[in-house]
């Protein structure tokens, strides 16, 4: 239905060329229509006097006193002769490995990018015609953002990253050759060596409206090389990952006002809004459907007939009905978004101001920095063709998964949308982290609210602990001999292994006799224990000297000295994280509005469990003296959930997720019987579920925090030689 739509409306589509060499994908059904709306619309503007799409453009030749950055009355003329050379359309193919020089990064201080502004020039044609004849006071803003900023420098020779002080921000003003062309004239243009294989490389260019009517492109048509494009309103088609930056359609005629606030607990009496004016026919007739059916379904649209000097941009009607925009959206709990003429609507940043959860149904389109932000706990996305259901789909949120997603919806617009300086820095941050991936904000950075008093790492240096210290093996056992000497032979193989612990729960068996013990190269001890307590194998003992503990228990006899050696490599990376094999996960149960252990194998890992996993011994004091609440006292009662606990009291002192290393998704015990494997007992399943419930009452929250993550070692699944490889032995499962 929609230009660059290869998932449109069921309709056939027609493929065709572009000048960009971008694929565009047209509704033969609604090409006409478009044709004739498009034009319809150009000459309404033209008529007007608004085809600037911001409000506030400014006039170069009128207004030269409000751009600070520059001394814009006296700005250099130079004339772009007509045969100046254009640079290459942009390459689809660019990524930072390819098309980005991090060389030029090498004279960066302290892990930060600098970037360098072009100073402000008037280019005109040979006729004199300016080829710019405007700047946006929105890139007035792009520019003194960066010149203020701290990734700033006045020196080409030491920039990493070069921004032209062209406004590129609108396509529908541009003339696309000749701006190309003033592109190609840049002094570092050509990597300031007429190096026409790099040419645009390391350069910033800002876009928010990409293409032009009929086709509207997704992407920025002017000749670009191998610029980064800061672009709003990119499809999967067109964007560059790793590369481009997806950034958030501004809207001028709503970024400068302050919504009332509404009260913790306000009830909304809107389910769904949508308030956009310019969507396709089939879309409203969709949801105009949904409404008919449902009483918490607002469709609003522009209203025709208003008053006299009634700004049409801040109203919104249903039949005979006006209500104020945005504020409507603050009544509404979810707020559609659907695409337009363009991907990218500015809709979206106006739902985040309102507080309202955005339901974003636009087939391949890129949300904005969506390298870096999880839309998942923010958003509901949505395929164009489950729009008729989108009731049902959003009455199965419960209400606590809506109070999230609220407050994430909030801290977005806070932190990387109420603004263009907010979305400037943003930009430059991302791509920071991509030059110095060394130094990058980790995930929870990026999309963690300001975490709560004390939740933050406790460790402190050294920020890697030292290889050489190694790490002490903790087997907590009762009377599985066979298995614990099993275990014993083979934890002894792992290099970075410095002292093994044998703590014996069995009060009524002594341990066998010291003759009897495996023969290994390694210092091994026992420690007998006055009581049955799952809670022994965290206790903090004088014998553990190491500050990496791996608690492993007396029948996890398949996991191979590779594996472990991996595993306390990766715990060395990140020795405030809680590093194990297996992974489980916690979801919250609609039907019983309760939280429910899984541990079906997916993608998602919250937990790990402690039957083989590195942790600092920092946490087994915590455990052992400040464990909240009866949360050790309930685990050595129900002889279960002791992983869990560790798992709740790292994460809440942390804020952090664990990390799962290697294939493997479960430890399977050949010499275990079904009665013996608790893991397989969905009586057991019951209780860690009301494990997870208990700690949740008890810490006042869930501070459990899923991620999508596994760690492998270099080259495992390659095909090269395992004499290359420093980690042969690393199960499938």
């Amino acid at each position: 239905m929609y230009p660059n739509s290869p998932t449109s409306r069921h309709q056939p589509l027609l493929r065709t060329s572009s000048r960009s060499g971008y694929p565009r994908f047209i509704p033969v059904k609604y090409k006409n229509f478009y044709l004739i709306l498009f034009t319809i619309i150009l000459v309404g503007l033209i008529l007007t006097g608004i085809f600037q799409f911001w409000p506030h453009s400014i006039d170069i030749r009128e207004e030269r006193e409000s751009f600070s950055l520059y001394d814009v009355g006296h700005l250099e003329e130079v004339t772009v002769p007509l045969m100046s050379a254009i640079p290459d359309r942009g390459e689809l193919e660019c990524r930072m490995h390819s098309c980005f020089d991090p060389y030029q990064c090498q004279a960066s201080p302290n892990n930060r990018i600098s970037v360098y502004i072009y100073p402000m020039k008037k280019y005109v044609d040979e006729n004199g015609v300016p080829v710019m004849p405007s700047i946006s006071r929105e890139f007035q803003e792009v520019l003194t953002t960066i010149a203020d900023s701290e990734y700033n420098t006045n020196d080409p020779a030491r920039a990493c990253l070069f921004v032209p002080s062209i406004d590129l921000m609108n396509q529908n003003i541009l003339r696309l050759r000749e701006t190309g062309q003033v592109l190609g004239r840049l002094p570092r243009w050509n990597h300031g060596h007429h190096d026409f294989q790099l040419q645009g490389a390391n350069h910033l260019l800002f876009n928010m409206l990409p293409g032009m009517e009929p086709d509207y492109n997704t992407a920025l048509e002017v000749p670009r090389g191998k610029a980064i494009l800061a672009g709003g309103g990119f499809s999967s088609w067109t964007y560059r990952p790793g590369y481009d930056v997806s950034i958030p359609v501004f809207n001028p005629f709503t970024a400068d006002m302050e919504l009332p606030g509404k009260p913790d607990g306000y009830s909304r009496p809107w389910l769904i809004v949508s308030a956009q004016t310019v969507i396709h026919m089939d879309f409203r007739a969709e949801l105009d459907a949904v409404a008919r059916d449902n009483d918490d379904v607002l469709v609003l649209d522009r209203c025709n007939n208003l008053p006299e000097g009634i700004p049409a941009h801040r109203r919104r009607c249903k039949e005979d009905r006006v209500y104020n925009y945005p504020d409507i959206l603050q009544e509404a709990t979810f707020c559609m978004i659907l695409r337009g003429a363009r991907m990218g609507q500015s809709a979206l940043s106006d739902a985040m101001m309102a507080g309202c959860i955005p339901v974003v149904a636009i087939d391949t389109y890129v949300m904005p920095f969506s390298e870096v932000l999880d839309w998942k706990r923010a958003a509901v996305l949505l395929r164009e063709e489950d729009l008729p259901d989108v009731h049902n789909v959003l009455r199965r949120i419960s209400q606590e998964r809506i109070n999230n997603m609220r407050r994430q919806v909030e801290f977005f617009w806070r932190s990387y949308f109420r603004s263009m300086k907010v979305i400037t820095m943003t930009t430059l941050k991302v791509i920071n982290d991509r030059a110095f991936r060394h130094a990058s904000r980790s995930y929870e950075d990026w999309n963690d609210p300001t975490p709560k008093s004390g939740v933050t790492s406790p460790l402190f240096l050294p920020l890697i602990p030292t290889q050489a210290m190694g790490f002490t093996a903790v087997i907590l056992t009762y009377d599985r001999v066979e298995s614990l000497f099993r275990v014993i032979t083979e934890i002894a193989k792992t290099p970075s292994l410095a002292k093994i612990l044998v703590v014996w729960n069995n009060q009524a068996k002594s341990p066998p006799q010291g003759s009897t013990w495996p023969k290994v190269n390694k210092p091994l001890k026992v420690i007998q224990t006055t009581a049955n307590k799952l809670s022994n194998r965290f206790h903090p003992y004088d014998e553990i000297e190491t500050e990496a503990v791996l608690a492993i228990d007396d029948d996890i006899i398949m996991l191979t000295p590779d594996e472990l050696e991996f595993g306390y490599e990766v715990w060395r990376e990140f020795p405030d994280r809680l590093v194990g094999y297996p992974g489980r996960v916690h979801l919250w149960d609609n039907a019983t509005k309760s939280w429910k252990y899984e541990s079906e194998w997916t993608n998602d890992v919250s937990m790990v469990l402690t039957g083989a996993a590195f942790y600092h011994k920092y946490f087994g004091y915590l455990y052992s003296m400040a464990m909240p609440g009866d949360i050790k006292n309930w685990v050595d009662k129900h002889m279960n959930c002791e992983d869990i606990a560790m798992n709740f009291l790292i994460a809440n002192v942390t804020g952090k997720a664990p990390i799962k290393v290697t294939p493997r998704k479960k430890f399977k015990c050949p010499e275990c019987t079904n009665v013996d494997n608790l893991s397989a007992d969905q009586s057991h399943m019951v209780e860690r579920s009301v494990c997870i419930n208990k700690f949740t009452d008890i810490y006042g929250m869930m501070p459990l925090k899923m991620m999508e993550h596994r760690a492998d070692p270099v080259l495992y699944k390659d095909n090269f030689p395992e004499k290359l490889k420093r980690f042969n032995q690393v199960g499938p499962l």
